[in-house]
This record gives structure tokens, sequence and C-alpha cells, in this order.
């Protein structure tokens, strides 16, 4: 029967098939663990006398709670050192690979699989975290799972799961100049809404989507989430295979010549059914930015924010009115007036190395907005290590910014880096619920051009509204070195 590329790599993983209603037992692939949702898991595998079934198919890092600065001192919140401390315990008593801070490939989870590459084409991810589906960017079938689901994961390598269905979302034609991968996600999410994807893994295909890198294809299967989706995927290509040859986990020799042919059949046949479908035109998508308090309540930074008495909807209406209270903000200003305190640039939607290029590119040779905080934290210390060998931790501090080690920081309040009650921050990251980057903050969804230009301008900003020099270009490829005798490796 023809298939999807979503019900493809389902079959392969059936253990036992669900009768009467009954779930499927699906096997897991490769399971990521990280400090915040396991402490319980472990604690009911210790209680039950059971051990983790396939510690080699087991990998945690720190993340979530961890200090992006000082990091070689203790941990001076209580809470969060205790579940650091824990989570080491935990994955030394039961054998369980870890990245610790300090560790050249700690970071965030949703970084640290694809960058090892152990995230591969048509393997089932889970990890106790809702952006798992970052991974389906390589075809893989990736979701985050509960707490108890954790530990069913680790004490069984399975899980028992009722099969999702599907949507094709398709992106035809030519993304314009200053458009994102960022913006092609948020746009998505504007149309469908943040409950249009419930209960379906979406299927990113089209033209548009083909042509990204993948790490931005990273960042639109990041958000699916965000559209209230179970996953997200995109068929592997030749940018999948160039993007994982030669990774530390990756296949070799004739190993790899023959994942690659079994990779090149995980694409969805001609007369595969979904669903739904949705289709949007590349040319229409232009820098988006979020006015609201969750990822759907986004519009293109040309335009202002909603005036609810011009929403015949009226739970749409209040939502508006409730969402435009909560940030500051008068119904009809235009949103390229909003002026913003903080400008955070990182997390597992961008925090990786062409984020960071693409944003020093456009910030090299200036100077950020007095008024405005700018904090650079990488998705990793890898992505560290290799932005620092390019020299973009010299172009972002001469720009007055804060280079800061890996960690999820800012995205979600758990750790140091917060807002401040009132705060207002333009944020690279996936969600802007009320004080999801801290108690009061205000925040708003942009991609690493549109932080970059707000961080110069003091307002939300594109690149159209920064006089840049012709020719100008800001996609993920390397900047020439600061110092023409520098030479680094990484």
């Amino acid at each position: 029967m023809a298939g999807t590329l979503a019900e493809k790599v389902w079959q392969a993983h059936v253990v036992r098939r669900g009768e009467d209603g009954a779930p499927d037992i699906l096997y897991i692939d490769l399971h990521l663990v990280h400090e915040v949702t396991s402490p319980q898991a472990f604690e009911g595998l210790r209680l039950a006398g059971r051990k983790v079934r396939r510690p080699d198919l087991t990998i945690a890092t720190e993340d979530h709670n961890t200090p992006t600065l000082d990091i070689d001192l203790p941990i001076a919140d209580a809470t969060s050192r205790t579940q650091i401390e824990t989570l080491r315990a935990n994955a030394a008593e039961f054998g369980v690979r870890i990245h610790s801070l300090g560790d050249a490939d700690q970071g965030i989870v949703h970084q640290v699989g694809p960058q090892l590459g152990l995230t591969m084409p048509g393997l089932t991810v889970v990890c106790g975290d809702s952006h798992t589906s970052t991974h389906g960017a390589f075809g893989a079938l990736a979701f985050g799972i509960g707490t108890s689901e954790v530990e069913h994961v680790l004490a069984t390598q399975t899980l028992p799961l009722t099969p999702f269905k599907t949507m094709a979302i398709t992106v035809e034609g030519e993304l314009p100049a200053g458009a994102t991968s960022k913006d092609i996600i948020l746009a998505i999410i504007a149309k469908i809404g943040t409950g249009g994807g419930q209960g379906y893994v979406l299927e990113y295909r089209g033209d548009a989507i083909r042509a990204l890198s993948m790490e931005a294809r990273m960042t639109v299967c990041n958000m699916s989430i965000e559209a209230g989706a179970r996953a997200g995927m995109i068929a592997p290509d030749e940018t999948t295979f160039a993007y994982l040859k030669g990774r530390p986990h990756a296949p070799e020799g004739g190993d790899w010549d023959a994942a690659v042919e079994y990779w090149r059949t995980l694409r969805s046949d001609d007369d595969a059914t979904y669903d739904a479908e949705v289709v949007l035109q590349a040319k229409d998508i232009e820098p988006y930015v979020t006015w609201g308090t969750n990822p759907g309540q986004g519009l293109p930074l040309s335009a202002s924010v909603p005036v609810p008495e011009e929403i015949a909807d009226e739970a749409t209406r209040l939502a508006a009115e409730r969402a435009i209270e909560y940030m500051g903000l008068t119904p009809g200003q235009p949103l390229r007036d909003i002026t913003v305190d903080t400008v955070f640039i990182g997390s597992c939607t961008n925090g990786r190395i062409e984020d960071l290029r693409s944003v020093a590119k456009v910030v090299r040779g200036r100077r950020k907005a007095d008024s405005v905080r700018v904090l650079v934290v990488p998705a990793s210390a890898r992505v560290r290590l290799q932005a620092e060998a390019e020299g973009l931790d010299r172009i972002f501090l001469d720009f007055g910014a804060e280079w800061r080690n890996a960690g999820c920081s800012m995205c979600l309040g758990m750790n140091p880096d917060q807002l401040a009650p009132g705060e207002r921050a333009a944020s690279t990251s996936n969600r802007n619920f009320e004080g999801r980057q801290g108690k009061g903050g205000r925040t708003h969804l942009v991609s690493p051009l549109v932080a970059a230009a707000t961080a110069i301008r003091g307002t939300l900003s594109s690149l159209a509204d920064l006089d840049l020099p012709a020719g100008t270009t800001v996609d993920g490829s390397p900047l020439a070195p600061l110092d023409p005798h520098l030479t680094v490796q990484v």
C-alpha cells in the first residue's frame, strides 16, 4: 500500500499490533534524557528493581536548569543544583552516557543528538521534552513524552502508541530576501492555529522546504508542537546525507552506503493519502513576529497590533484583548514601533551555528542600541567552540552583547537568565506564553535576522530597516576570519 513518510517509519517499528482499539507497541531507537523530566522515571525503575533496558540507546545531557555563566562554580540555585546532581547520580547508577557542564558535547538535548550523528533518518526518537519534534528534520519520527512514558522507555525500549493522523504542509516557491525558516513556521502556525495540528504528524514539503539547510529544517520541525502537532517531519535528501556524513555516530564505509540506500526510500509515495493538506506560497512569507501570548498570535512585521473590535469570532476577540493587555500594547500600534528591553538569541529553535553566523553578519562593525540588553547563547558547547573558532564571539562582544555558555537559557526561565516583570524581549525561541521567560515578562518570537536588526534599532525591525551595504548576504556560511593570520581548529 502507498504510504506517507510518517506511516513508513511507524510501520517499520511496530513490535506488536494493537487489537480492538488497543495501541500499537513501537520500538524506540533513541532516547534522549535531561534533568527535568527524568528524576521520577529513574526513581520508578529503582523502586521496581528494574534496569535501563538499552543504555546504549539512551543519552543524557544537562540543559534546562544549567547556568550560562560561571559554569565552573557550584550551581547557586538549590533546585537547579539538585536536579543536575540527581541526573548525574542516576546516569552513574544506571549506566547512562551523560554530557555534563564543561563537556564539549554538553548542550540542549535537541542540538546534541544531531551534532553527534545520533539522530538519523527513519529512527524513532523520544525525549521528555515537547520540542523533540526537532529531530523530524532528518526524517525521524520524533516526539516528546511524559514522565511515565520516560520510565516505560527506560525499562522496555518500547512505547504504546495510537497511530497519528498525517498532514502535508507544502510551501511552494522561493522565499523573498530577509525571510527565513523561522518565518515559515510562524506563518504556518498563524495560518492553521495553535490547535490546527492536534493529533497529526506534519510533513513539510515543497520547493521552499527542500531549499533549506538542515539547521533551518530543524527550526521548522522544532515548532511543530506550537501548532499542536505530535511531530513534524521532512523527507531526507542529499542535504540530510551531507550533514550526517562523518559525524561521530554516523555509519561508515559499506554501512554508510547501505544506510543511504535505505534512507532514499524514506519519502511519501506519490499516491500516498494524507488526512489533511495545507499549501502556502513562499513569496507571500515575510519576516514575522508574534504580538500576543501564544505562537499563533503572529503577523508580518509590516502589520499592526490587531484591533479586537474588528475580530468577528468572540473567542478569538477575547483572547486578543487578554493578550494585548498582558503585552502592554495598543490596538492598531504598528509592530515596528514596539520597543524592546532585551534581545535573546539562542534556544533549540535558533541557537545553532548558522543562526549565530547570520546574526554576526548583520551586527558586525555596529553597536547595539543603548537601551537594549543582548544575550547570545549557543545551543551547545560544540556550537560555542565553533563560533569562537570563527571569531563570532568577538563580533558579538564588540557589538555590546553578552556571550554565554550553552543551555536553554532565557527560552524558559528555569535558570538565572530571566526577564524582570514588565520587561519586553525579542526572542529567537519557540514560546511566548505569559511568564515563559520570567514572571511578568513579555515575549515577541522572531527570527535571528529580526533579532539582530531589533538589537541595532531598539524596536522590532527587519533587515529592510537597516542601511546594509549592497550585496550583503546573511546565509549560514562562515565569515572570513577577523584576523587574516588567525588559524583555528575545533
